[in-house]
């Protein structure tokens, strides 16, 4: 197999992990002639569709060396670990037989916490890979099976460098009795007289014994194969070979035993039986390192440019020295002048490398040096607690280029630890406590949810810090209510506590003389969504003073006019991205706080979009996104550099570290420690959150109109004002019905009115809005209903959420022939793979069992409540075990939201008319009510 990397070599080579817990694998793109790769891709794609174990096997015995995207090189270290626990646990008397090897915990918990950014990945824990490895051992016993010498066999075939343990075992022990010569090494072999004795250990030396002869000679061979490749691969057990000395007790001294215990992998993948002092660990070996201690005590200052307190010493592992193994200054002498290998320090041994141990201490005390002159920022602080040594600290200790993407040694040798003020900021930032004020609901006219109340805490622990966070939990969880818990907090609300906080971003305050904890607050949010913030503000803190900054209520000249003192005198302050990239004046003031929602609308580093958010003045700065921030690594790093700058570096030296991460054996481990603190992200399926959800929520999706249909529906308007003057009776009731309809129609596309069958996406404001939604939707892998009245409006809908989700959904309308209806909703049930569902509202209304959805997306409206939640039934009936979370779309500004207020607020015309026949008894209304009902808000309708 060559190096080919199998993502660019004809298209991209996908995977996702499902929500339950399907590990997916899609070829994007096509060749029309066959490369290796290709073919190797193609494999790879068979293998997953046969199940996940088939597949993760295939990985890393068939695919061992193939370059492949990080999302599947993590399943092959999975396959790889299991593989390698299954070769040493096959009995040597009997390496035809294969019993499935218990899990390596270990392991699998470090698996976990390297997980490269991919789709699924929040899915992903340890009872998942547990699994995983049960799946692993029933493929290979299936292979296995069909090789008449079992799993070496299936090995052996594939050319595949594992080996199935031999009967060969190195014993290293402890000589405590002989200081010049500590260690005793042994070779040995299993013997085993018959299928009912134990198998027993002799010296290696007793099988050229028993096996002499030339009839035993294949016998002899096949023992000592193991040791063959060992000797291939190692001077130092080639050298033991040819001398015969292996054949021996041996005793060694320390310089012999070190250089032994460092090629164990070697010897392991060979197939040999290992067996050392349980001292000594290959994951992470005893030795002296640098210690580095930040964030002893507090700060004068907060905020991730705060400066923290460094300190550098010298411990050894497992020593109980000063500080808790920290040697002083003579016993460091001492070491240092030791030597390398193994050293015997307190009765305990511990490898040292006097020229890497030598390099760190000086690099790092170059550090402290600086740092006693220039101060260690709370973000450098958490970077090395991370493990990512970004920039010139990582640089420094090791004395390189801070350009080189080799891989930094230091953390083999240092060890970065917080002092006791950090480790206990850290850990509030973790496990928050809840204060008095956040149990009394943050002084909000709601009852908050336990784990909403958590969210508020862990907001107001970081502003308090000074520290930018991302609220990542999912849709439909209430990130809203505890961003406005937290700023009603924060500026004195009812029941705050009115935490100081020191922390700033680009620039000071300029816009009023408000103390150090005021201010006007900024909400940059879509346009869909300005008027969700509005009225959640006015429904749980109407007393804060709220400002739109949006052409929908302000004039462009009113816009251009906005003067400090204004915006001083308001509480919050909400726009758009689209009106924020064009107001000179949000970037001159110096806001409390700036939030941005939907804040993937900044992942792109390069956009004039993100460059003018990014310009923005603020003492704390939120993002709120329902899409995962680790898919993308770009994605992170932009968000990242939005609410801390300097972090996670510069995008260069970013970039250089995810590469070092993607090769080193913790994988991206480092990067989720250091982002941990930053990123509050809770999931529905969470016991500790679903016990606190409803059955369903129901949301009002508001949508704005695009310039064509506004003009559609004012002509509409309009011709229905000379019709209602010219009818009467029967044939005004059959007019108002058609014109309403004809509303409706505009409002889901001006194509569905027209006829024409064109239906371009950006025509419609919702499908603008259903694309916004189901972006965050298909992202999660969460599965959809989309229920419209219009059978017409079925195929489009379907085709836009094609696009979005990357893959077909299905079709359900008044034509689907009914034996075909049960197996589209088995389908629905029960493929990971298919992801939405269109249905007319009359033909998904009664029958249908959809407990997959855990989202259901009303197009357009009934106007007839019974028949909606008729609807919406099909997704949370009886089997239902998640929340659904229900989406009403409603258009700004038109008869749809005159309706919708009329049914939300539960008028005398709602529950006397409309509970009658919906539309039908609109037509009893009198002219100037039914014009009233029909006519066009522009100035919320459409997106300026």
């Amino acid at each position: 197999m060559t190096n080919e990397t199998l993502q660019l070599a004809h298209g991209p080579l996908v995977c996702r992990l499902t929500p339950g817990g399907r590990v997916d694998v899609q070829l994007l793109g096509s060749s029309t002639e066959p490369t290796v790769a290709t073919k190797a891709a193609e494999q790879i794609v068979e293998a997953f569709a046969t199940g996940r174990g088939a597949g993760v096997l295939h990985l890393a015995v068939v695919q061992p060396a193939t370059e492949l995207p990080q999302s599947l090189s993590f399943w092959r270290e999975v396959g790889r670990a299991f593989v390698a626990r299954a070769c040493a646990m096959i009995d040597p008397t009997d390496p035809g037989s294969f019993v499935a090897p218990e899990p390596d915990l270990d392991a699998l918990t470090g698996l976990v916490d390297a997980v490269p950014p991919m789709q699924g990945a929040e899915h992903l824990d340890l009872a998942l890979l547990v699994d995983l490895w049960a799946d692993l051992g029933v493929a290979l016993g299936e292979k296995a099976a069909t090789y008449d010498d079992g799993v070496q066999g299936y090995l052996a075939a594939h050319g595949s460098a594992w080996h199935v343990v031999g009967r060969v075992c190195f014993h290293l022990a402890e000589n405590k009795n002989d200081l010049d010569y500590p260690f005793a090494f042994m070779a040995t072999y299993v013997h085993k007289v018959s299928k009912s004795a134990r198998p027993q250990y002799l010296p290696l030396g007793r099988a050229l014994d028993e096996y002499v002869g030339a009839k035993n000679k294949h016998t002899l061979l096949s023992l000592l194969a193991p040791l063959s490749r060992a000797a291939a691969e190692s001077e130092f057990i080639r050298d033991l070979v040819d001398s015969g000395d292996i054949y021996h007790p041996l005793a060694w001294g320390a310089d012999d035993a070190h250089r032994f215990l460092c090629e164990i992998a070697i010897y392991e993948k060979a197939g040999l039986v290992v067996r050392v002092p349980d001292w000594w660990s290959t994951k992470r070996k005893p030795r002296a390192r640098v210690t580095v201690t930040v964030g002893g005590a507090a700060p004068s200052t907060l905020g991730t440019s705060a400066l923290l307190d460094f300190h550098v010493g010298l411990a050894v592992d497992g020593v109980d020295g000063v500080e808790g193994g920290e040697l002083d200054e003579s016993e460091m002498n001492a070491l240092l002048a030791a030597g390398d290998g193994l050293v015997l320090i307190k009765g305990k041994w511990v490898e040292v490398d006097h020229d890497k141990l030598t390099r760190v201490l000086d690099g790092w005390r170059a550090v402290q040096r600086r740092a006693q002159a220039d101060g260690v920022t709370f973000g450098e602080a958490v970077r090395m607690l991370a493990g990512i040594e970004a920039g010139v600290y990582g640089a420094a200790a090791m004395g390189q280029d801070d350009s080189s993407d080799a891989s930094d040694e230091t953390p083999d040798w240092s060890e970065v630890v917080a002092g006791p003020w950090l480790a206990a900021r850290l850990e509030g930032l973790r496990s928050p406590v809840l204060q008095a004020e956040i149990e009394a609901n943050a002084g909000l006219r709601a009852e908050l949810r336990p784990y909403q109340k958590r969210g508020v805490q862990w907001l107001a622990n970081l502003r308090t810090l000074g520290l930018g966070g991302c609220l990542a939990d999912d849709m439909g969880l209430g990130k809203t209510i505890q961003v406005i818990g937290a700023l009603n907090l924060s500026r004195g609300g009812p029941g705050s506590h009115n935490g100081s906080h020191n922390g700033s971003h680009n620039g000071s305050d300029n816009g009023s003389d408000k103390g150090s904890d005021e201010g006007t607050d900024l909400l940059v949010v879509p346009a869909s969504l300005v008027d969700n913030w509005r009225l959640e503000l006015e429904r749980f803190a109407p007393e804060l003073k709220v400002l739109i900054a949006h052409p929908s209520r302000l004039s462009a000249a009113a816009l251009a006019a906005l003067t400090p003192e204004t915006i001083a005198a308001h509480d919050a302050v909400i726009t758009t991205y689209g009106t924020a990239l064009r107001a000179g004046w949000m970037k001159a003031y110096a806001w409390r706080n700036v939030i941005l929602d939907e804040a993937q609308a900044i992942k792109n580093p390069g956009s004039k979009q993100t460059h003018a958010i990014k310009a923005l003045s603020s003492r704390w700065r939120l993002a709120l996104t329902g899409t995962p921030v680790e898919n993308s690594l770009g994605d992170l790093w932009s968000i990242f550099d939005f609410l801390n700058p300097g972090l996670l570096g510069s995008v260069g030296a970013f970039s250089r570290s995810c590469r070092v991460m993607a090769k080193s054996a913790n994988g991206h481990a480092p990067l989720r420690r250091l982002l941990q603190p930053y990123i509050l992200r809770r999931l529905k399926t969470d016991r500790r959150v679903i016990a606190d959800l409803p059955d369903k929520t129901e949301v009002i999706a508001h949508c704005l109109l695009t310039k064509r249909q506004v003009a559609l529906y004012q002509q509409t308007v309009d011709a229905m004002k000379d019709a209602l003057e010219e009818s009467t009776g029967i044939e005004r009731r059959g007019m108002i019905l058609a014109y309403l309809m004809r509303f409706k129609q505009i409002c889901n596309h001006p194509s569905q009115w027209l006829g024409d069958n064109v239906y371009a996406p950006g025509d419609s404001g919702k499908v603008a809005r259903l694309r916004e939604l189901c972006e965050s939707i298909a992202a999660r892998q969460d599965k959809v209903l989309v229920f419209t009245q219009f059978r017409e409006m079925t195929e489009p809908l379907a085709g836009y959420l094609a696009e979005v989700f990357g893959r077909d959904g299905l079709v359900l309308h008044g034509g689907t022939p009914v034996k075909k209806r049960q197996d589209l909703v088995r389908r629905f049930q029960d493929d990971d793979t298919v992801p939405f569902m269109v249905l007319s509202l009359k033909a998904g209304g009664t029958g249908l069992n959809l407990t997959a959805a855990s989202h259901v997306i009303h197009f357009d409206r009934w106007w007839n409540p019974a028949v909606e939640n008729q609807a919406t039934d099909r997704a949370f009936r009886i089997g239902q075990k998640k929340n659904v979370l229900v989406h009403k779309f409603v258009c700004r500004g038109t008869v749809e939201e005159k309706i919708d207020a009329l049914l939300a607020n539960k008028q005398r015309l709602s529950d006397e008319v409309l509970s009658q026949g919906g539309e039908k008894s609109l037509t009893e209304l009198g002219n100037a009510e039914i014009l009233a009902m029909v006519s066009l808000d522009l100035a919320s309708a459409l997106d300026g």
